[in-house]
This record gives C-alpha cells, structure tokens and sequence, in this order.
C-alpha cells in the first residue's frame, strides 16, 4: 500500500491517497526523502476534460435495482464521498479510483445530443431513465457545464420519465423543470443523507452539500409538488446506523414518505481506501466497523450477488432491515407509490426522417 499523501495536499478530499488503478503495470508511492518536500506540495486542484460520447443509456437487468436504464453525464466525483462504489470505475480510465477520482473529473458535453438521437430510434420503447445512478449528476461542476439541466430540457420535450439521485441541493436550481415533469407524473428525486451529523458528514463527503440543505431541498421539492425519497445510504455498522430513525424522522416531517437504504459496500479499491480512512478518522472504532462490515459478507469485504450486495446477511443485517422497517411503519411511509408515466411519451423526429402520410 501507498504511503499517504500529506493532509496539505488532499485538504478537503474524502481519499487519503492515490493508489495506481488496479490495471496499471506501474505503481506509484509517496515517500518522504528527509528534506520535507511533501510539506510543501500545493493543495490538489480539479482538472476536467470532455468526452464524446457514443451512446448515453446505459441498460442494467439488475434485480435489486428499480430501474433499467440510467445516465450518468460525468466520470469522477468532486464530493469525494470514500464509500463510493463507483470509484474502482476510474480505474478503467489509467487513472486511480482514489484522489484521481475526485480531482480528475471527465464530462459529457455531447451527452444530450447523443440522449435525442437515442429517444428518437425507432426501436425506443420508453422505460424510467435514472440520472445520477454511478456518479452525482449535480456535483459541483454542473453549475460550470449544466448537462443535467440540458438533459432534463430533453425529457419535458419528450413526457420522459425520469428519477434523479443526488446528495446535492443544486437540484433546487431545476425546479422549474422539476415542477412541469410533476405536473405529468414524469420525475421523482431521491436524495441521499448518510448522516445529520455536520461533522461525520464533512468527514464521510467533503463536498457535498451539508445535510441541512439536503433536509431542506427535500421541504422545497415537496412544496413544489415534486415526488422526493430520501436514501439513507451507505448504513454503515457502529459508525452512522445510529442514526437510522432520526433521518427517516426529520425528512418524513418534511412531507417524503419514500426511503430505501444501502449497507456499505467495498467492491475492489474501495474496500482499501474506506480502510485507510477509518483507521485514520475514527482509529478507536476501526476494528468494531470492519468486523461487522464483514460479517454482514460472509467474512468478506463484498459480495456481489444480487439480492445480497445491498442488504447483507446474517443477525446484524437482519436487524437494520427490522429497525428500518419498524421505523417506516411508525412514520407511515412508503405508503405513497408513485409509478411515474410512460404513456405521454413522444419522440422526437431524427433529422431526414420520412413524415407520416397520415
């Protein structure tokens, strides 16, 4: 393993190093050469560049997952939430899942031109299209770039429906979109809040939004007329599971009446970079984490099987999905089923396309 980068350097970044992807035939390692040098690196700064792309819905047949086709606009993360699972992605890149994946972001600028040719095939059938599902669709550099906005432009021309996933109160930006799709049943927004803690929160995810304004984004969305749900997600043992109903609880006084939870997961790289960070944030309670972690898996760091890899198995597992369950009841949540519409869909015609005769 790497030594770590100097705290100077990664100052407001949820990764404590930047390990070679695992496909690279070169590793890279800092080390400390005795003239203090690492002392003296700048603070790490984002770089972004574009991407064109060939196709933008990517399909999935997941089981355990309430949606076939997603978009993600963005590679790379700027909230740099260490859980992740979509780090080990950037790897696919030649570049590391850790600080690289935080700092060295890619858009899509192409991505609702690519969305319009794809929505107009003749063999499209429309089925709910899931913004954010891989990496946040509102993270920070949208307000430079705004392929969300665009994207969501394109669904209130097509009666599309689509679900956004996000940490951020950025999706407040949108409501007037938002309010138009409601209007026709076509959008819902599920909002992630790990935890209400202000300071485990800034730990967990640097650069997402506080969880006050994600509270509030919920209030607002609600007041509009948008369908909200609220992610508790990832639950993790002994660190944030404490809070469980009194997440459920602020945001049902809100007006949600959805929620669904996530147990960790530590697929391929992140399972060494969630361990770095715990042993380094929270040293006395590292062991009594990973130990439950663990024997949520069979032993493991992940399994990847569906019906599992969300929930886990075993005593402990059975008790968050119990506490979660007892909690919703008792708020009255998830009562609401909201289905969101497919029969207003209406494509757009491809450029040289033949006009009906009738």
């Amino acid at each position: 393993m790497a030594d770590l980068l100097p705290p100077n350097f990664r100052r407001g970044r949820g990764s404590q190093s930047n390990n070679s992807g695992r496909y690279e035939t070169l590793t890279r390692d800092w080390f400390d050469d005795g003239w203090s040098t690492l002392e003296e690196i700048d603070t790490l700064r984002n770089s972004v560049r574009l991407e064109q792309a060939k196709n933008i819905i990517s399909t999935n047949k997941s089981p355990d997952i309430s949606f076939d086709q997603s978009i993600n606009p963005y590679r790379g993360c700027e909230h740099g939430c260490i859980y992740c699972y979509a780090r080990p992605t950037h790897a696919y890149l030649g570049l590391s899942p850790g600080l690289d994946f935080e700092s060295k972001l890619v858009a899509k600028p192409n991505a609702p031109e690519r969305l319009r040719c794809q929505l107009a095939a003749p063999n499209y059938h429309p089925k709910t299209i899931a913004l954010g599902t891989n990496t946040d669709p509102y993270q920070p550099i949208e307000r430079q770039f705004g392929i969300t906005r665009q994207l969501l432009e394109i669904m209130e021309e097509t009666n599309h429906p689509v679900v956004i996933v996000t940490k951020s109160s950025l999706v407040l930006r949108d409501l007037d979109i938002l309010e138009r799709l409601a209007s026709r049943g076509l959008v819902k927004v599920a909002i992630s809040i790990t935890s209400l803690n202000h300071k485990l929160s800034r730990k967990m995810e640097p650069r997402a939004s506080t969880p006050k304004k994600r509270v509030v984004a919920l209030r607002k969305l609600e007041q509009r007329g948008i369908p909200t749900a609220v992610m508790v997600a990832p639950i993790i043992p002994a660190l944030n599971e404490f809070e469980i109903e009194n997440i459920l609880t602020r945001v049902a006084n809100q007006g949600t009446r959805e929620a669904g939870y996530v147990i960790l997961r530590l697929p391929l790289e992140v399972k060494d970079l969630f361990h770095e960070w715990l042993t380094a944030e929270f040293p006395n309670r590292a062991k009594r984490v990973l130990s439950l972690v663990y024997n949520m898996r069979d032993g493991k760091a992940y399994k990847s099987e569906w019906g599992e890899r969300m929930r886990g198995r075993g005593p402990y597992a059975d008790q968050i999905a119990r506490r979660f369950e007892m909690a919703m009841k008792r708020l009255n949540m998830n009562n609401r089923q909201l289905p969101l519409r497919t029969d207003l869909f209406r494509p757009q015609e491809r450029s040289g396309q033949q006009l009906p005769l009738l």
